[in-house]
């Protein structure tokens, strides 16, 4: 009864994956109009966002300083004041 049952989940599994493929082929055939159509949109979104990503943040701006050493004024844990910074 195993070896059945075994063939019988193998079975479904084929089957399975030949329909997932044909939903994906029909899938992007037919949406691929409209995929190009929101291309555009999706580069212009992906440029601030590979801003904030690739620099981790704004603090990752730091030209023309030695690279252990921070920027004047600015206080090493960001949960801390900087100087001459009220309360």
């Amino acid at each position: 009864m195993d070896d059945q049952d075994h063939r019988m989940r193998k079975r479904g599994t084929i089957v399975l994956i030949g329909f997932l493929l044909v939903a994906g082929f029909f899938l992007i055939t037919e949406h691929t109009a409209h995929f190009f159509g929101v291309l555009p949109y999706l580069i212009l979104l992906a440029c601030p966002l590979m801003h904030l990503f690739m620099h981790h943040g704004h603090g990752g701006h730091q030209h023309g300083h030695e690279p252990n050493q921070l920027p004047t004024g600015l206080p090493a844990n960001s949960n801390e004041r900087a100087e001459g910074e009220s309360r």
